[in-house]
């Protein structure tokens, strides 16, 4: 009697580690994709293809500052769209390097305009954190509801996009830009689709 549960009872204390057996496999799994390449070099379906159409109303209480809408990619200059929200911590951790590239000499002897897509932000946080920070955008379009960055693909805030002269996505950067990330990718992607114009007849 006493052998027929003990062996009950063995299986049963096996199974108790199941759980943690599955858990450690999970961890492992997540480590495995967190250092498994650099998260802003993930590939966006929408490389090549057109920006998508939309018509965003602009940031009320900035003077001078438009709205934004997918004509103004289409205008024979390389733009840069930042997906942004005052309420992303991120955001406002990269928003000095945002400012640095504005005033890039380099860039704006180039004629490359730099655009800011407001991302399911409230108008008047948006706006006082522009104020207080500075703004390096040109034009600033409102999401509210966040569906023109979906159907630009974002998986959330901030991103970064290149666009050619004829409206196409031609780069997309994933998270907070660092100084390095500026000039070792940001700005030599930046060049690659101005080149692009001057090489095109």
């Amino acid at each position: 009697m006493n052998d027929a549960k003990s062996e009950s009872v063995e299986p049963r204390s096996k199974l108790r580690f199941v759980p943690l057996i599955l858990f450690v496999l999970l961890a492992v799994l997540f480590l495995l994709r967190l250092f498994a390449g650099d998260a802003s070099r993930i590939p966006s379906a929408l490389i090549g293809k057109p920006a998508p159409d939309f018509n965003l109303p602009s940031l009320s209480g900035l003077k001078d500052i438009p709205g934004l809408k997918t004509n103004d990619l289409r205008k024979g200059h390389v733009s840069v769209i930042n997906i942004f929200a005052s309420w992303c911590a991120p955001c406002r951790q990269e928003h000095p390097i945002l400012m640095a590239l504005s005033k890039d000499p380099e860039l704006r002897a180039n004629g490359v305009e730099i655009y800011g897509l407001s991302y399911k932000d409230e108008p008047e946080n948006a706006k006082s954190f522009l104020q207080d920070d500075g703004n390096p955008f040109q034009r600033i379009g409102m999401d509210p509801a966040g569906r023109v960055a979906i159907e630009f693909g974002v998986y959330g805030v901030p991103e970064t996009f290149i666009i050619t002269e004829e409206g196409k996505i031609n780069y997309k950067f994933i998270g907070p830009l660092t100084p390095s990330a500026m000039t070792t990718i940001l700005i030599p992607e930046i060049r690659k689709a101005v080149k692009s114009i001057i090489k095109t007849p």
